[in-house]
This record gives C-alpha cells, structure tokens and sequence, in this order.
C-alpha cells in the first residue's frame, strides 16, 4: 500500500574523490545491481534513470590543497548535479540521488535549496550520519571534503562550495537535525553548534529511542518549510548492518531503528528528494549494504508493512 505515488527520478554520482578510501565511486552501481528502480516501480511510482554523472578519477588529477583535496572536480561535479536536481523537481519529479561520498550532498542541497528560493519556500533537512561532516578547512584533520558537506550547506567553510545554491546558507540549521552522532571530530565540535542544527547523538536514542528523536529532528524540518530533503549517509548504520562503508563506527542503528525512520518522514508526506551515500562495495558482503540502502528508499518513499 503506498501514501502517494509519485514521480521519480533516479540519478547516480560516482564520486569518490571527497573521501580518503576508494571504492565509493561504484556505489550507484551496487544500488541499481540492488534493484533500486524496479523496486520503486513495484511500488507504483513513475520512475526514470537519468544515468550518472561524470566524474574524473582521481589517478587523472592532482590533489591540489591538502585542507581541500579536490575541491575544483568536486565543486564541478556538485554544480552539474545540482543542475539536475534543481530540473527534476521543476518537472514535478522526486530526485533520488544515488552516491559515492557524502560529499555530493553539496550539489544536491544546492539544487533543492535554489528550487524552493525561487519560489520563495525554505526547505528542510535529516541528515542521518555517524559522523558530524562539518568540518570546515581551518578545522579538518583529513582535507577530505566528505567530512565538510554539513556545514557547507549550513553557511560555514570554503565560498567556491558554499555558495552553490547561489545564497547563503542553503538551508538553515533551525530546520536541520542530524541523527546517528558517533563519532565527532573535537575540532568540528564547535561547527556543529555554530550552525544551530538540532544534533542527536547514539546517547539520544539510547535514552529516547528513534520515535521520540525522528519526532524532534522532523518538527526542526518541517518547520515553515515547503519539503524535506533526506540525507543517508549508510555508516549511520551498525556495521553489522551494514559492513560496506568506509568509515564503519560500532554502535550505529539496527535494522528497524533505520526503518522507523524512514517510514516516519514517509508519513509527513513533506519528502521531496532523497539521497543515499557511502557504501564501498569493495568492503561489502554480498551487496549487503546497498541492498539495505535500497530497501531505505522504498521506505522513505511510501513502503508499507500493511
């Protein structure tokens, strides 16, 4: 049974150069060995594969400045995509943005972001993670731009990223939580709280469990706005779960906790587009993790048990 059927478009990003381990390059093509489009047609939506960006490799490149690795192809890479994003809900259409790192959430906020600018609407944003991703270049340890893309899109670090969405910031930490903190950077700390976004940690969910704090993170979000973007970031996951991240953290969410959660945005009916990031199929078990990625989508986007 769905809530709505919608239109879909499906669009994947190859990119691994924000992040310090290779392989997430190939996880748009583990979602869709997944089954991601015929899964969503199961369902009833109308779905299109807009394909995948283009993205260098990083054998082709030069690093350039260690506290920004990459930043020229990482913010073409975001400029096209948030292109895409941007004319796929201008045709009435859910983007569902497929990654490679977390760093590809810079193009797809941009593009939600400058949509709903246009028609002068605030958008909101979940952002499920183990990690705070909101370094800025005087604070990151790695100069991996996957840790950043959080406070980017919240009006803190580099101006040729920032500014994507062509304002400043692309969404405001008032109507932004981030779910599933773990594992924070001391240095980061302070950006965390700068951006005013509602933080909850594993301790949260220990002491209130995933209904009381999806409750909270989805008032922030909904709050005076016109949508909900969604952002996964699959090592928010238990690595048992999910074993095919880069960056695994014990402790992260069980099975149902991460369902819950989707199923719970699915209900406001204020999701308008989707990404899902991070899984390595170099690391994974036999598709694992992009399949459980998969099975996230469908839920976030109206799959019911009953």
């Amino acid at each position: 049974m769905l809530t709505m059927i919608r239109k879909v478009t499906v669009m994947g990003v190859p990119l691994d150069l924000g992040a310090g381990r290779r392989g997430v390059d190939m996880g748009p093509s583990a979602f869709r060995v997944g089954g991601v489009d015929q899964k969503l047609r199961e369902l009833g939506h109308d779905v299109d594969d807009a394909g995948d960006v283009a993205v260098c490799i990083a054998e082709t490149r030069e690093a350039g400045d260690p506290k920004l690795r990459y930043l020229k192809e990482i913010a073409e890479v975001c400029r096209e995509l948030s292109d895409l994003v941007e004319g796929a809900l201008e045709r009435e259409r859910v983007p569902v943005v497929l990654g490679g790192d977390h760093s590809i959430a810079i193009g797809t906020i941009a593009g939600v972001s400058r949509f709903h600018k246009k028609r002068d609407e605030k958008v909101g944003l979940v952002w499920f993670d183990a990690h705070g991703d909101a370094n800025t270049p005087e604070t990151t340890p790695s100069g991996n731009i996957h840790g950043m893309p959080l406070a980017l899109s919240l009006g803190l670090g580099a101006p040729e990223l920032v500014g994507l969405a062509g304002h400043v910031p692309m969404i405001e930490g008032t109507r932004a939580a981030v779910v599933g903190l773990r594992d924070v950077d001391e240095t980061e700390k302070a950006n965390v709280h700068a951006t005013g976004i509602g933080a909850f940690t594993m301790r949260d969910l220990d002491a209130r469990g995933m209904r009381d704090v999806m409750e909270l993170a989805i008032r922030r979000a909904a709050n005076g706005t016109a949508g909900i973007h969604v952002s996964f970031d699959l090592d928010a996951m238990d690595p048992d779960w999910a074993p095919g991240v880069g960056t695994p953290v014990p402790g992260g969410f069980t099975y149902r906790e991460a369902h819950l959660a989707m199923e719970m945005l699915a209900d406001t009916g204020k999701v308008v587009s989707v990404e899902m990031v991070e899984v390595n199929p170099i690391l994974d078990r036999r598709n694992t993790t992009a399949r459980l990625g998969v099975e996230l989508i469908t839920s976030v986007l109206g799959k019911k048990i009953l």
